[in-house]
């Protein structure tokens, strides 16, 4: 899918100075972070589930945790 990107002109000049270091492209550099932001958000996601179903599951022994 295409898509226009306006970026700062300072994070521009970062991610064009990692790509010339990696020997890549700003292109290949953006899709590698936002990938890795997209896995980070899924992961916490996950994480926040669960303990959801931790807090609920186990509700009356963390209130007499609470209460002691």
């Amino acid at each position: 899918m295409a898509m226009n990107l306006r970026l700062p002109e300072e994070l521009d000049a970062q991610l064009e100075e990692i790509a010339r270091a990696r020997h890549t492209s700003k292109h290949a550099v953006i899709i590698e972070a936002a990938a890795r932001f997209a896995q980070s958000e899924s992961k916490t996601e996950r994480v926040l589930s669960f303990a959801d179903e931790i807090a609920e599951r186990y509700a009356d022994t963390i209130q007499r945790l609470e209460d002691a």
